[in-house]
Order: C-alpha cells, then structure tokens, then sequence
C-alpha cells in the first residue's frame, strides 16, 4: 500500500493574498507545493490530500490542485472554525484556525494508510521524502509507532526574525523522548536561545534536532486527535488564539507511552518563507539544487 501526502494549506488564503496568484520560487514558476508533490512521487506516495478552507476552494483548485490531479488522486478536506465536538462552540472574536491537530483531523475520511503529514509553505527536499517515504511503506497501518524527519535547528532559523520549532531530545536508539514547542527562537552568535516573552532567553546550541511539520503516521492517529482536541476544547476553547499543536500531541503521547517516535535524519536542507524577506533566499537555493542537477530546469513536462 503506498502512503498518502498530508498537505496542509488552509492558512494558504490569506497569505497569498486569496490565492489569485502562488508566489513562484522556480525558474519556470513552480512554487514550493510544486516541488513538494514532485518529491513525494518520486518516492513513492500514490495519494495527495490537501487540508484547505471552503472559501478558497475554487481558487486553491484553480492555481494548485489542476496541476495534479492528472499526476495522480488528489482529494480534500476542509479546515474550518466550526468544525468542533458536539457541545462546543466557537468564541464570538476567534478567527485562528485550531491548530495543527485539528488540521490532521479534518482529513480523517479521506485517508485509510500511513500518511505523512507536510505544511504547504515549506521546501523540505528530495531525501526527506524518501526517509520518510521508506518509512511508511513498511508502516502497519495500525502500528502506533511514528516517525519526524528531523533537521538540524541552526538549518531552520530565519536571519529576519523569531521562528517556532518543535525541539526535540533524543535519545542513542533515535528515538524522540519529548518534542517541546519553542514559540520564539532566534539566532545568538553560532548558537540560539528562545525569548519566553519576559525578558528571559532558554539558550540552545542550534545543534538540537527540532521538527519543521514533517511526520509520519498511521490511521491510528486520528482516534487519538479527537479525545487530545476534546481537552483542549474543555481546557483552553474559550480562547481566541489558542491552538492544538501536533507536537504537543505527539510529546503527550510519548509521555503517556502511548506511541513512539522515530527520527529519520535527512540530508537535505529545510527552507521556507517565515517572512517575505526569506523569498530571495528560497529562490537561490532552488536555483542552487537545480545547478546540482537534483531538479530538472523544467519540473513539469
């Protein structure tokens, strides 16, 4: 059975400005979707659900999803606000969507297998799709054993600003003892340290393995999402901004010894676009891995 891409996108709309156009970060204006979807088809995915918001439905087929489905099934599931429990209701001000978690949750109809799970913003490389690829072929589709691609922390981080990374310790036998969700790190000197917004700095050696939202599970996830986004509703839905993060999940899960977390090391390098001053940078770098001849000059012929 081969494994199916997760892609998140919902948050798609509104940065780029209701989809009438996908910043392009190659030559022949592929964006990083672009590249993703190649990588995962080359090691072997046979599925693509995209998680996105009814509103930009029309336009994300438009500019995004056509470019697909002749390649291979493309199917979708919807992120929205009131798409909640039984007995909850959505504050009148929130706009944030739920978090990662929920976005995972929404595509629990839509996928049968092990599954990895991406955000649509970030370029993550040839060998990492195949990592994790390799990974989830053998996966039993009923196995709580999961697994991250894990990159290099010092390789995440944004020379424009403060980033959020899950951070992981790890121990010999590669497995993740706890996956902690730093919302504010920054680069300090040739090292980083994560500004808790009160005058105080965690310092880390950037050496850290820290998750950019590339994992790999199994259907059995999602029984898991809906009882941890209930608590999170009874603890914390009153809020307006507060969300259910994948890796607080996940670290839940291997506190409770409940799952296991594997981490596939990569060589390839992680880019995205935290900020709009990041976008040269992603250019070059395509540019760069296109000069290595790891991309055609011409993605799609």
């Amino acid at each position: 059975m081969k494994p199916t891409l997760l892609v998140l996108a919902a948050g798609m709309g509104s940065r780029y400005g209701g989809l009438k156009q996908v910043d392009p970060v190659g030559p022949n204006g592929e964006t990083i979707i672009d590249y993703c979807i190649y990588d995962a088809m080359r090691a072997g995915f046979g599925k693509v659900v995209f998680v996105i918001r009814h509103d930009i439905e029309t336009a994300f087929r438009e500019a995004v999803g056509a470019r697909f489905e002749k390649r291979l099934p493309v199917e979708y599931a919807f992120q929205e606000l009131d798409k909640v429990p039984t007995g909850f209701a959505v504050p009148a001000n929130r706009t944030k969507p739920w978090g990662t978690a929920h976005a995972i949750l929404v595509a629990e109809d839509v996928i049968r297998e092990p599954f990895a799970m991406i955000n649509a913003d970030d370029f993550y490389g040839a060998d990492s799709f195949r990592v994790l690829g390799e990974f989830l072929a053998k996966a039993d589709a009923q196995s709580t054993g999961y697994s991250m691609v894990g990159f290099i922390l010092r390789n995440t981080l944004s020379d424009h600003g403060t980033v959020s990374r899950g951070v992981c310790q790890v121990d010999d036998r590669g497995m993740v003892k706890q996956v902690v969700e730093l919302l504010k790190i920054e680069r300090h000197g040739h090292a980083a340290h994560n500004l808790d917004g009160k005058g105080g700095a965690q310092p880390l050696t950037a050496d850290e393995y820290c998750s950019m939202n590339m994992w790999g599970f199994t259907p059995t996830l999602f029984a898991v999402l809906r009882e941890e986004f209930t608590k999170f509703l009874k603890a914390r839905g009153g809020e307006e901004k507060s969300e259910c993060l994948i890796p607080t999940v996940v670290n839940q899960l291997i506190s409770d010894k409940r799952a296991t977390l594997k981490v596939l090391p990569t060589t390839s390098s992680w880019f995205g676009v935290t900020y709009q001053e990041d976008r040269p940078k992603v250019q070059e770098s395509v540019r760069a891995l296109i000069e290595r001849g790891e991309y055609p000059q011409k993605l799609w012929t």
